[in-house]
């Protein structure tokens, strides 16, 4: 979909292969950390995906502060380094800060702009500025022709290792809604795009923990539409107990259907490579 390769590790994002950026939600302790780890490299190897592992030290846009908001980002880069260090993933977390991106970059491959600060300048620059690869998540406020500005705030501070994902719109109410047309605009950009199938079924407004907080139903659906539509790669967050999770516990996908949800993916992917650029500009 875009024309510019983006490296992580050894995954050319922007390529014709689809990659996956997968873990849970938050860092948990260790042991889920671990466990989740080892199970998306088997299925990494049986599949054949590219996995870039994710996880966040610190959730800051929690609803309650009796809500976890994760181990903090010394324990934190602790435990990604682990997981690193023992099955090769790259890494990939948030920063919410301007001062957590140059620590931050000393252990992950991937500085995460969140969606609600995508358009924070001081922010974005400073994690361009650490020549780590930028993820900037698209603000559910924000059309996404507009992910033009942010991109070229990373451009303008002399990085251009960017990508774009896609999370859904809000339009100010608490359901979120996924426009495939955003993936047309963001890829304009030239740059690789995602899709984060998972927090697009979130339900605003209603705690993750309560079973209602997210619409797992639809997973498939939007997935399908996403891979139909040419993206580079998605965004699936993983737990090996999504209703105990200490976040977003309501639209994580338990890492044992993953391997199946992925299958159907790759075979649409193949197609939607296949037929790609047989298509003239129609604009």
């Amino acid at each position: 979909m875009s024309q510019k390769i983006v490296r992580v590790g050894d995954i050319e994002c922007g390529s014709d292969e689809l990659f996956l950026i997968s873990g849970p939600c938050v860092i948990e302790d260790e042991k889920i950390m671990m466990t989740v780890a080892e199970q998306l490299r088997e299925i990494q190897e049986r599949v054949g995906i590219k996995i870039i592992y994710k996880s966040s030290f610190q959730k800051d846009n929690r609803s309650s502060l009796s809500y976890y908001n994760g181990p903090g980002i010394e324990k934190g880069m602790k435990i990604l380094a682990k997981v690193k260090e023992q099955f090769g993933f790259p890494l990939l977390t948030d920063v919410h800060y301007p001062d957590q991106c140059a620590p931050v970059a000393e252990v992950v491959d991937v500085l995460q702009i969140p969606a609600y600060l995508c358009m924070q300048t001081m922010l974005v620059v400073a994690a361009a500025k650490t020549g780590r690869v930028v993820n900037v998540k698209h603000g559910q406020f924000l059309a996404p022709e507009n992910m033009k500005h942010p991109v070229k705030k990373i451009e303008d501070s002399g990085n251009d290792q960017i990508i774009l994902t896609e999370r859904g719109y809000t339009f100010g109410y608490n359901d979120l809604v996924v426009d495939p047309r955003s993936f047309y605009h963001m890829a304009r950009t030239n740059y690789p795009v995602v899709f984060d199938v998972t927090h697009a079924i979130r339900k605003y407004g209603i705690p993750s923990a309560d079973a209602k907080g997210g619409a797992r139903e639809y997973l498939p659906v939007l997935a399908r539409a996403g891979v139909a539509a040419g993206v580079d790669g998605l965004f699936v967050e993983t737990h090996t107990c999504p209703s105990e999770a200490l976040c977003d516990a309501a639209s994580q996908l338990d890492i044992r259907y993953l391997e199946e949800f992925l299958k159907p993916l790759l075979e649409l992917h193949a197609v939607e490579v296949k037929y790609r650029n047989t298509l003239p500009e129609l604009a």
